[in-house]
């Protein structure tokens, strides 16, 4: 899908890209399949702020998502294509013939009145629904699980996909998005093809208050705040950080910091790292 871009009667407008929304349907979500959600500010149960910079923002209507479709040997016609303002991929509305409506995460080549399944052995097309042992090595995949059963965790923003390297044994070898070499069980299911919306990395926000529209606030610099504030403030000017490393507000380190709990890594099915050290 296309970026569009305007010309520049406002300084606004001159860098502001936006997707192109042309191939999508204008239809109001499916009601049965949405529910409301409340933006909580960044605050937790206890009213607390545990996510700076957040607030605000349009209203949104959450979009109930079958992440890894069940519903073997049962066709599903892919009834529209709609924009979710909850993820940066777009999603397909599945009318099933056995009456039951769903949605999913579309795949960049999904169409309107594609037919699309779920089970073993069947065809390898894309946004089909299978488990990785039905997958000939080299496919591109997405929404791909860890668990079987659990529903898709990997491989679910706009333009991802994993490839199929090779299969070990019960375990099949993934490529994930940023090179690391991960090892999934093969009963886990993945959806064949790429994420959809495969432009969205190239949008240019454009303006600050199309952040606001999205419920981001403006992010301070430590650095222009005061020592009583921030460990990066004080000075004259600009200046450097002054410890070896950035940190936090309460002196958490920003880089580097390994925060994966040890008692329940996954870091034993990691093949390779995605930094080389394997």
């Amino acid at each position: 899908m296309a970026l569009k871009s305007f010309k520049p009667t406002s300084p606004a407008l001159r860098f502001l890209t936006v997707a192109d929304f042309s191939g999508l349907s204008t239809k109001r979500p499916e009601k049965a399949l949405t529910t409301k959600i409340k933006s909580h500010g960044g605050r937790n149960n206890q009213g607390r702020v545990t996510a700076r910079f957040k607030g605000g923002g349009h209203k949104r209507l959450y979009r109930e998502i079958d992440f890894t479709p069940r519903k073997d040997g049962i066709p599903g016609t892919v009834a529209a294509l709609e924009y979710d303002p909850n993820r940066s991929a777009h999603i397909a509305l599945i009318h099933y013939a056995d009456g039951e409506k769903r949605y999913i995460i579309a795949a960049s080549e999904t169409k309107v009145g594609d037919v699309i399944m779920s089970g073993h052995e069947i065809e390898i097309k894309p946004a089909n629904t299978l488990p990785l042992t039905d997958i000939p090595v080299g496919t591109t995949v997405y929404n791909v699980e860890m668990k079987p059963g659990k529903g898709a965790q990997l491989a679910r923003a706009a333009g991802c996909f994993v490839r199929l390297m090779a299969k070990e044994g019960k375990y099949a070898i993934l490529r994930m998005p940023s090179n690391e070499m991960r090892k999934v069980l093969l009963e886990c299911r993945a959806q064949v093809g790429q994420v959809s919306n495969t432009e969205n990395e190239n949008i240019s926000i454009g303006k600050a208050g199309r952040s606001r529209h999205l419920g981001i606030k403006p992010h301070v610099r430590g650095s222009v705040m005061n020592p009583c504030d921030h460990p990066h403030g004080g000075g004259e000017g600009r200046c450097p950080v002054g410890r070896p490393s950035p940190v936090s507000p309460w002196g958490t380190p920003a880089k580097g910091y390994k925060t994966r709990s040890k008692k329940n890594s996954s870091n034993k099915y990691i093949v390779s790292h995605r930094n080389k050290k394997s």
